[in-house]
């Protein structure tokens, strides 16, 4: 039973990797794209708004590339240096992504108060047919950026990939911020108001910035073994509980989480004349019941002899009690 688990979590590991290279080289190859359209257009009309979009999607491309690179590098088996697999490599990638964002953030918002203490503001507002373009590629680049980061998101959920679910929120911020300097240069147009274009770009930068510090606090929670959520968990001690008549007790649940992995181990109790062998096909049961929810998940149990100062060997879950830690 445990062999064919380990087959069948091989091979969805291996459609899960493939797919999930396949979803990031999409959004390096889209992220080239807006970046050759928004510079040369934002250099044309001379916009603000428009160049700080293009150093935002560049920081997305090079995410993106860093979010390749390390899907790519997590879907290598271990090996004698990286014994529990290569999983962190995409928890990494998640936490320089928010760096990079963050420098990102801090020159768009210098670039924008230096352009409003010296009052330089040059938009090409006279020549509409530029002006236009410029319009037209904030909503181009919205609807590319929703259409590939909903894609990311859906890969990212169903592999469990926080490199491209890190991904798909930048591109998600992408889209609220095209859409909105997209309505900053029409209301300029409409206006006349040029210092639209500093405000505007001032907005993409805090928009950007607070991306970047929720990206922060869940990739460094990752880095630092943060157990799973208490959901995660409660359904596992739901899953140990649904067996509570085969053993007596069980404590000492830990879990972490590297990359799309999962890890869990435990002490289990069972009654004092319970054979070696009858242990452990109650521990290769309780594996592959936990491994049908949890498919990427490592699993280690403690077996351990009840002592029999309990009053006998009634297990915790039939009390309505929750096994401690």
């Amino acid at each position: 039973m445990p062999e064919l688990f380990s087959r069948t979590r091989n091979v969805q590991k291996r459609s899960a990797d493939e797919e999930k290279q396949k979803t990031a080289r999409l959004s390096v190859l889209s992220n080239i794209t807006l970046v050759l359209m928004k510079l040369s257009v934002g250099f044309a009309v001379g916009s603000l708004a428009i160049i700080s979009e293009a150093i935002h999607s560049g920081i997305d491309l090079l995410a993106a590339v860093i979010a390749y690179i390390s899907v790519k590098k997590a879907s290598e088996p271990p090996d004698d240096i990286h014994e529990f697999g290569h999983g962190k490599f995409e928890d990494m990638s998640g936490f320089f992504e928010a760096l990079l964002i963050f420098a990102a953030a801090v020159l768009i918002m210098y670039e924008a108060v230096m352009k409003l203490i010296h009052g330089s503001s040059a938009l090409n507002t006279d020549l509409f047919g530029l002006f236009g373009i410029g319009i037209l590629v904030m909503g181009i680049s919205a609807v590319i950026n929703f259409y590939v980061s909903s894609r990311l998101m859906k890969v990212a959920k169903e592999t469990e990939s926080i490199a491209l679910e890190s991904d798909a929120w930048h591109l998600r911020t992408d889209v609220y911020t095209s859409a909105g300097i997209m309505a900053g240069l029409i209301l300029i147009k409409l206006t006349g108001i040029l210092i639209l274009d500093q405000l505007f770009a001032f907005g993409v930068a805090v928009i950007i910035m607070h991306a970047a510090y929720e990206l922060t606090v869940r990739s460094f929670g990752t880095l630092t073994d943060r157990k799973l959520s208490d959901e995660e968990e409660n359904r596992i001690r739901e899953i140990l509980c649904d067996h509570a008549t085969d053993f007596a007790n069980f404590h000492a649940l830990r879990t972490r989480r590297s990359g799309a992995d999962r890890f869990i181990d435990l002490h289990l109790v069972v009654a004092k004349d319970t054979t070696v062998e009858e242990a452990h096909d109650l521990s290769d049961h309780l594996e592959a019941d936990i491994l049908l929810e949890f498919p990427r998940t490592s699993i280690t149990i403690h077996i351990e002899p009840c002592s029999g100062t309990c009053g006998g060997c009634t297990s915790l879950c039939r009390q309505g009690t929750t096994p401690a830690k």
